[in-house]
């Protein structure tokens, strides 16, 4: 039997190529997640939520205070026959329209940039 040295095995015909270990995927600033726009995109979605909650829910929150703790300024009277309280109620709607129109526009001016950025990245890490 001949003598082969102890790196190859009889049906080997040459010395065997080590395994490459595995490399660490690089912090790409190109890759979707790897880089501050997820967290920017976050931030300006939840500060956009808490200023148009804050801005409906504020307002009706402070009429059903006003409601509760001042009826002599809610029962007032005003001129054309209305009283403060349903002054302030009938604003309500306006006031949420107001609300849904600044959460629209601070959406398409703030959020939807970031969004299509992230959108854009993603579809060009995927044709890769």
């Amino acid at each position: 039997m001949p003598h082969y040295p102890e790196y190859l095995y009889p049906w080997q015909s040459s010395k065997p190529v080590p395994p490459v270990p595995p490399q660490p995927v690089p912090a790409h600033p190109g890759m979707p997640g790897h880089h501050s726009d997820l967290r920017q995109l976050r931030s300006a979605y939840r500060r956009l939520r808490r200023v148009a909650t804050l801005t409906a829910l504020g307002y009706f929150t402070l009429f059903l205070i006003l409601s509760g703790y001042a009826p002599d300024l809610m029962g007032s009277e005003l001129p054309g026959g209305l009283n403060t309280g349903l002054l302030l109620g009938l604003c309500q709607l306006p006031v949420t329209l107001v609300a849904i129109t600044v959460y629209e526009k601070s959406a398409r001016r703030r959020v939807d940039p970031l969004s299509e950025n992230l959108r854009n990245q993603a579809s060009r890490g995927a044709a890769r």
